[in-house]
């Protein structure tokens, strides 16, 4: 297959994202044809145009039957190991029914699925009519991803009554912590038993499971069939994934910069909630506690009552984080460390001009250095004319020369990706012309991206800030700067490890007589390398000076993710490496010595190893005097680690002159802007690369190896 023959049929949109979401119709009847229309089309889509020819065989057939059935039942609520039985009937003829268009393992298993949802309402209700036993020596395992599946009704039975009182006791203790504080700063304040306390506690469980079946009850057949769809799609890789008009929409908004709520992106990973990533500016970024990794369990408006969400889906937990300009929303969080805690976030605007590049100047041992942070690749396919990404540092870059700044610090910690497009015409800031990056397609020669203009924007020092959480069009740019030994990169030991491309693909396009929308495809077309020719997919780009951080010893990033496509190499591209700096080694030497002694370091060193250690602690008691003990000790253990992050430089972090005069009109953007610099300032990843910047020095001329 041709790339040009290829290209007719995808939109020209390329774009990097490291987020999938689960897609939601609302109230439509089912449509049987409709719903074999999509699984023709999209079995055709994807066995011409994935990166990855894959056979349609038993593993895929196994794959699609695992996927279905977690995506449905992800606690083990539902299914016993009877009913796996009987669906395991088409455990290895999925794939024959997909090549055929054929539905019945998807009609087998949906329609027990609604047996056991209507079955469950009188199982939770029953048993939390009255109160378990709380001293009972018994534990319950959490990791749902890995228990078995319960051999009968009656261990399934045994299963709702653990969850169901693992949430009562944990209700119970936050409800005792409350009232002990309460009784701390007022010494006439009455606490109330524990009777009254698991009678509270359990009626409030008992209230959110109604509330969880109510919205249950609103979905419908095309619902669940779009988690079907994704186990089919995903099948060829992580990334791929089946969306719905309506998440096709959100994801439009989502990549034009058009953020509402807390400012920050959310993925719904079993039952939980998952921050994935704060937006630069926003709410929850501002307020600092909240952080990539949390999980949301309730939300409360303000004072009231918090909202469990456990087992929400994401629309609705969505609905309730929302909310007026203003108003304070208070989300329970569980940290990566495993502590919980109330973090109070009053509710703004997210502004798309937060999502826009901005920058600071400081100064440090009597030069000037500027500060560019790029939250992530953007740009406006729909409007080529409109400002993005690669227009805009440019022009900041400009910007700080005019201010005499002699070195630059590039920031894409957290940056997710974004345009293939800009990050080409962003490496190219930094180099006279050639080669960024190398694309792929199945079956084909790589394709070498180069920067044709021969101007230099930047020729100084320059230090590219990323972490575990840089990806794609970051990691894009990070290579290229690295291969040229254009600059220093710092950060954590190596970035996400996502190189590949999607796109997207409206289904109505390969079905144009079909008279409703269809949704669309995204899927993966390409695989982007190096320009050294090795891929960043899933190795992701190493930094040259590796800081500790709490994602140091833990499982992240694409390796973490099952299907991920390996990591491979294609020939080197020819390039000239620049060799800028005539004390590289010496830098990094020096930076590595400073980190290895620097006794702050070494604390978030141990704070990483405990996390480690800690990652997969998912067994907790169910006897409650336990139960309180454990979290009593994990606290304790949390406080040794609360100052880990405790810094503040005795730098003074500034905007470029040309912001005053918008701040004169515009005191919100001042605001903001203090408040970046304000982190800035208690920043120690960035102190570090702010020396590594001041001693870096410039060859007068560069040495050149030609590839």
């Amino acid at each position: 297959m041709k790339t040009k023959y290829i290209i007719h049929f995808l939109t020209a949109a390329i774009l990097f994202t490291n987020v999938a979401t689960a897609s939601v119709y609302k109230n439509q009847k089912e449509d049987p044809d409709k719903d074999r229309i999509i699984v023709y089309v999209l079995k055709n889509i994807l066995s011409r145009y994935h990166y990855v020819q894959k056979d349609l065989d038993d593993n895929f057939s196994e794959h699609v039957y695992n996927t279905f059935i977690d995506g449905l039942d992800p606690s083990k609520r539902y299914f016993t190991q009877n009913d796996l039985k009987e669906f395991s009937q088409y455990k290895y003829l999925i794939d024959d029914q997909i090549r055929e268009s054929n539905i019945d393992f998807y009609k087998l298993v949906y329609g027990r699925f609604l047996e056991k949802l209507k079955k469950a309402k009188t199982t939770y209700r029953t048993l939390l009519k009255k109160p378990f036993n709380y001293n009972k020596n018994e534990i319950i395992d959490v990791d749902y991803e890995k228990i078995p599946f319960a051999k009968n009704e009656d261990e399934l039975l045994d299963y709702w009554r653990k969850q169901l009182k693992l949430s009562i006791i944990s209700r119970i203790e936050s409800a005792e912590s409350d009232q002990a504080e309460k009784a701390e700063k007022d010494k006439t304040f009455k606490k109330k038993s524990f009777t009254e306390l698991e009678k509270e506690a359990r009626t409030k469980v008992l209230e959110n499971m109604d509330d969880l079946y109510v919205r249950i009850d609103e979905l419908e057949n095309s619902d669940w069939y779009s988690t079907f769809l994704n186990s089919i799609v995903t099948g060829f890789d992580p990334h791929t994934s089946y969306m719905s008009p309506k998440i096709k929409s959100r994801f439009d908004q989502d990549m034009s910069g058009k953020l509402e709520g807390i400012g920050a992106r959310l993925q719904k990973k079993g039952m939980y909630t998952h921050i994935v990533e704060l937006i630069s500016g926003g709410p929850a970024w501002k307020q600092g506690e909240l952080e990539a990794g949390d999980i949301i369990l309730k939300v409360a408006q303000g004072d009231a009552e918090p909202l469990d969400i456990v087992g929400m889906r994401l629309d609705d937990a969505i609905k309730f984080i929302k909310g007026n300009k203003g108003t304070e929303v208070k989300l329970t969080v569980k940290k990566i460390d495993g502590s919980t805690k109330v973090i109070s976030i009053i509710r703004d605007v997210v502004e798309l001009e937060e999502t826009f590049v901005k920058s600071s100047i400081v100064e440090k041992n009597g030069k000037k250095y500027g500060i560019i942070n790029l939250p992530k690749f953007y740009i406006d396919f729909s409007d080529l004319d409109s400002r993005d990404a690669a227009k805009d540092m440019e022009k900041e870059i400009e910007r700080l020369k005019a201010e005499n700044v002699s070195g630059l610090i590039v920031d894409l910690r957290d940056n997710g990706g974004g345009s293939l497009k800009t990050a080409i015409e962003i490496g190219g800031l930094f180099i006279d012309k050639g080669p960024i990056v190398q694309v792929k397609y199945r079956g084909e020669e790589p394709l070498v991206k180069n920067d044709t203009d021969e101007k230099i924007q930047w020729d100084g020092p320059l230090v590219v800030m990323v972490n575990e959480f840089s990806a794609s069009a970051s990691e894009i740019f990070a290579a290229a700067m690295q291969d040229y030994k254009r600059a220093v990169i710092i950060g954590g030991k190596q970035t996400y490890g996502k190189g590949t491309v999607q796109n997207i693909l409206p289904i109505n396009r390969f079905y144009e007589q079909y008279p409703t929308d269809l949704g669309a495809l995204k899927m993966t077309i390409q695989k982007f390398y190096r320009i050294n020719g090795g891929s960043t997919q899933k190795e992701g780009v190493y930094s040259d000076i590796s800081l500790p951080s709490r994602y140091s010893y833990m499982e992240f990033g694409e390796r973490d993710l099952d299907g991920a496509l390996p990591w491979d190499k294609v020939k080197q591209a020819s390039y000239t490496p620049k060799n800028s700096y005539s004390n590289f080694a010496d830098v990094v030497y020096n930076s590595n010595q400073r980190v290895l002694n620097d006794q702050r370091f070494q604390k978030i060193n141990e704070y990483a190893k405990w996390l480690k250690s800690n990652q997969d602690d998912n067994i907790l008691s169910l006897d409650y005097r336990e139960f309180k003990k454990e979290s009593i000790r994990r606290e304790e253990e949390v406080k040794k680690f609360q100052e880990v992050f405790k810094f503040e430089s005795n730098l003074t972090f500034n905007s470029p002159k040309y912001e005053y005069q918008l701040f004169k009109k515009d005191t919100v953007l001042k605001d903001k802007r203090v408040a970046w610099h304000k982190n800035l300032k208690k920043d120690i990843y960035m102190n570090e690369a702010l020396n590594v910047l001041s001693e870096l020095q410039m060859k007068k001329e560069y040495s050149i190896v030609k590839h």
